[in-house]
């Protein structure tokens, strides 16, 4: 009689591990499958990159300082506009020649005072004075340029050029820009062409 035990004979005996339901365990876990990721060029050629280590240097970067992603954006071209000048405003003309010839009746005046200033310093009032002397001789007496040309004669007249010039200009700027509106009318303007650049 032979003991529960004891294998039958023929048979193999079977490992401790095995499993109750009859299938089979492997002794070492099976290891994940790692999918290449869509950037990396190591998984494409087939060769697997590896991590970089502290006494290795790192892989070289490319000449032109980038990796072709990104690209500089295209200059934009200068646009143009052409436009024509159809109307021009009459006030807007008269106030601006308005201010321009105060402007250039206070040059006038302060011009004038200071060439009459700088002729009586450097001494051509007397250089012509004794010119027209001479010329007149001793019967015709002295001569003052000073007594018909003086400060006060010559800032007052050109006052006076000062006032009339700005009723004249402005006058004449207004007339002008009425005529231009009028023939404007005709050929439709003065063409401008504009850029943004």
């Amino acid at each position: 009689m032979s003991t529960p035990n004891t294998p039958r004979s023929g048979t193999r005996p079977q490992p401790a591990t095995a499993p109750r339901n009859g299938t089979q365990r492997s002794a070492t876990p099976a290891k994940p499958t790692q999918r290449p990721t869509a950037g990396s060029s190591g998984a494409r050629n087939g060769t697997a990159q590896r991590p970089a280590q502290p006494g290795q240097r790192p892989a070289a970067r490319p000449a032109n300082g980038n990796s072709g992603l990104v690209r500089p954006a295209p200059k934009a071209k200068a646009r143009r506009a052409r436009l024509l000048i159809s109307k021009v405003d009459p006030w807007s003309v008269l106030k601006m020649a308005f201010l321009l010839s105060v402007a250039l009746g206070i040059v006038t005046v302060v011009a004038s005072i200071v060439l009459w200033t700088t002729l009586d310093i450097t001494g051509i009032f007397n250089r012509v004075n004794d010119l027209l002397s001479e010329i007149a001789g001793s019967e015709g007496g002295g001569f003052d340029l000073r007594s018909y040309a003086s400060l006060g004669q010559v800032a007052s007249f050109a006052t006076i050029i000062a006032v009339v010039n700005v009723v004249l200009l402005t006058a004449l700027s207004m007339l002008c820009a009425v005529l231009y509106n009028i023939s404007a009318t005709l050929v439709g303007g003065i063409g401008v062409t504009l850029t943004d650049d």
